[in-house]
């Protein structure tokens, strides 16, 4: 029997091929190991090389091979992107290269409620430490975010990266009610006849917003104030005089609002100017949109709170008489 000759290319063929699988093996399980201990967040600074960034992943101690992770990033694509990200305890090294690929970045969820005026927005991004920078334009700044007025932003439930700007998010929320404006003209500018343009749409929808926390009331609100319109009477709707005489702020901080406030000097006192205000009190969502652009059918004149969180309406001044005396009676026993 003839004994078969093994080439030594073959031999080195094999321990190659042997090798290789040993190496992809060891990276494999190397690469799912994880030396983060807590969660964490870590920052790709712009312009950061690979071997820069591995370099602090493993003074931070979120790797132990620098070798491993360059690896790793060549396995994604041989890119990282800059952010902040969020790394959870276990982390691997493999999963710190993807996210890092990927773009992957640490995000916050920022809600920002309806009614809110652009002041109180402002306040309240000042407030959310994971975004940075002012809320105002520097000098010689101009943009569209630089020059805001109530009705220009959208409230809404934000998700964005952890570090965006706050100009940015208030660029964000501008831009957003921008888009619902190009869909209602799109759609053909419709509305109620006493109402002239958009303006007007979220003049009256401010107030609406205002008035009452209840999107299945507002429709029915919205129908008041249009019938108001409709018979030329003063709105004499309280939000507007609150903003009057906060200066835009829109809060009375728990002060009451008195019979000598109504009588301000204002063109946001709706109990001495008849018509609307010359501009929204308060940034609004969508379901006082709604209610202004398809307002209930009524013949209502007057609301006033129920105690129960909603309004009592009515089409007299006589009965909405004794529905404000209901809601003095209810007021007595909420305070005693």
């Amino acid at each position: 029997m003839k004994k078969r000759k093994i080439s030594k290319n073959n031999v080195f063929k094999s321990v190659g091929v042997f090798a290789g699988l040993i190496l992809v093996v060891l990276f494999y399980f190397l690469g799912l190991k994880s030396t983060v201990k807590t969660d964490s967040v870590f920052e790709v600074a712009k312009g950061a090389s690979v071997s820069a960034i591995a370099t602090q992943l493993q003074d931070y101690g979120f790797i132990d091979s620098i070798l491993l992770f360059k690896m790793a990033v060549r396995g994604n694509g041989g890119q990282i992107q800059t952010g902040k990200y969020d790394i959870p305890a276990g982390t691997s090294v493999w999963r710190i290269a993807s996210m890092f690929a990927k773009g992957d970045v640490a995000t916050i969820t920022v809600v920002v409620p309806e009614g809110l005026t652009v002041k109180q927005i402002k306040k309240l991004l000042l407030e959310t430490p994971s975004l940075t920078g002012s809320v105002e334009c520097g000098a010689g700044t101009d943009l569209p975010v630089c020059d805001l007025h109530d009705g220009d932003l959208f409230p809404d439930t934000y998700r964005v990266a952890r570090g965006t700007s706050r100009l940015a998010f208030l660029d964000l929320m501008r831009k957003k009610m921008e888009n619902i404006k190009a869909v209602w003209e799109k759609t053909g500018r419709m509305m109620p006849k006493q109402l002239k343009n958009w303006n007007d749409i979220i003049t009256l929808a401010s107030i609406v917003q205002k008035e009452t926390p209840k999107a299945s009331e507002m429709p029915i609100v919205a129908s008041v104030y249009l019938n108001r319109l409709e018979r030329g009477m003063r709105l004499q709707a309280d939000p507007t005089v609150v903003y009057a005489i906060t200066n835009g702020v829109g809060d009375m901080q728990g002060t009451p609002l008195l019979r000598g406030h109504l009588k301000v000097e204002s063109p946001y006192n709706t109990y001495v100017r008849y018509g609307l205000p010359p501009a929204p009190i308060a940034n609004v969502g969508m379901d006082a949109i709604k209610a202004v652009l398809q307002p209930a059918d009524t013949n209502y004149l007057f609301f006033v709170a129920d105690g129960n969180g909603g309004h009592k309406f009515a089409k007299s001044y006589e009965e909405h008489m004794k529905n404000h005396a209901d809601w003095r009676e209810i007021k007595k026993i909420k305070n005693k």
